[in-house]
């Protein structure tokens, strides 16, 4: 396979709204369409095919990591179609690659169609706002159109890291800086280390992976800047949970006690296929921190954030069962669908 061919196959499945594209040897290229893989009636692929295709959309210093590492990520363009989000590696029968489309327009808050919740955050002047949910659930896209209301509404500096960079964002009202790990960072922790010498307002973080990026992460949004990151945790409880539980229990009190009082929301989300199977649809759970919740987190009593969160309307709040059930009277989801993803499925039954 060439790169032409590549992009031409690439521009194929941006046209078809395909999510992910996959090429694999002794395989034809599949796509996966609003959720489902679908295998294109092509000739499966040879090694050899996508060994040239490596070599051609690599560079020396790409090809020198996959090598060390028999893996790599990065960030692949098809001008006028749109980025991916690419990783290469090996398998049993050779050579195999996943592209992620990322839409080369990013939507705004309004286009996805998101709770008004989300939008109080993008208006924060300082503290931490988290993303959550598992891999492919819309979570850079959601961000991406964060930044991008912030970018439209306030005159500050923007700088993101990131692992690759996804969404390209353009200056309109901000300053944007965007960070790639590998090729403008050598990681997360140093970039955020650096950061704040850097005279940032807002600060995204791609992903919290571990202690030290977390703990910086903590510290900026602690010292006056609005923090965005992701995390792979599927409900707010679960988010608190995962970062203190990160710590050694000697330091855990004392991170409890500066997340309860740096975290400003946490939104946990998740992509469902529509009822009519024609796309998806984002579902999100949110949580804001209000003086009852983070009072909760600082006493170790995350059990119980499910029921502030349920009576917590007023504040833009709401579960995953409520935004389930939202989607589902409106026709949206099926009921299939809202069971397999509530927290209390007999509530659907």
């Amino acid at each position: 396979m060439t790169k032409e061919e590549l992009d031409k196959l690439l521009a194929f499945a941006a046209q078809k709204d395909a999510s992910d594209i996959h090429l694999s040897a002794a395989s034809p290229p599949i796509l996966r369409i609003h959720g489902r893989l679908r295998r294109l009636e092509n000739t499966p692929l040879s090694s050899d095919s996508l060994r040239t295709l490596f070599d051609e959309i690599l560079t020396e210093k790409q090809k020198q990591t996959l090598k060390e590492n028999l893996e790599i990520d990065f960030a692949y363009a098809v001008p006028g179609v749109a980025r991916f989000r690419t990783n290469l590696f090996f398998q049993l029968r050779g050579e195999a690659a996943a592209f992620r489309t990322i839409p080369d327009r990013v939507r705004s808050l309004e286009e996805l169609k998101v709770p008004q919740g989300i939008h109080a955050f993008c208006r924060l002047k300082q503290g931490m706002v988290l993303v959550t949910g598992p891999t492919g659930s819309g979570k850079s896209t959601t961000l991406a159109a964060m930044i991008d209301l912030i970018n439209r509404e306030r005159r500050e500096h923007i700088l993101t890291v990131e692992d690759p960079i996804e969404y390209v964002h353009r200056s309109k009202n901000c300053l944007i800086n965007q960070r790639e790990l590998g090729e403008h960072t050598h990681s997360f922790s140093n970039a955020l280390r650096s950061a704040l010498r850097e005279d940032p307002d807002v600060i995204l973080v791609g992903e919290m992976r571990d202690l030290e990026t977390i703990s910086l992460a903590l510290t900026a949004a602690e010292t006056g800047h609005l923090v965005f990151a992701t995390l792979h945790t599927m409900s707010a409880a679960e988010t608190v949970n995962r970062i203190v539980d990160v710590f050694p229990p000697e330091q855990q009190q004392q991170i409890r006690a500066m997340f309860a009082n740096t975290v400003e929301g946490v939104v946990a989300q998740r992509l469902l296929p529509t009822k009519d199977g024609n796309g998806r649809v984002a579902v999100h759970e949110i949580l804001t921190a209000t003086a009852a919740v983070r009072n909760l987190i600082r006493e170790e009593k995350t059990h119980q954030l499910h029921s502030a969160i349920q009576t917590g309307s007023a504040f833009g709040m709401q579960t995953m069962d409520q935004a389930l059930k939202k989607y589902l009277d409106q026709g949206v989801i099926s009921k299939d669908e809202a069971i397999a993803n509530a927290t209390d499925a007999k509530i659907f039954r």
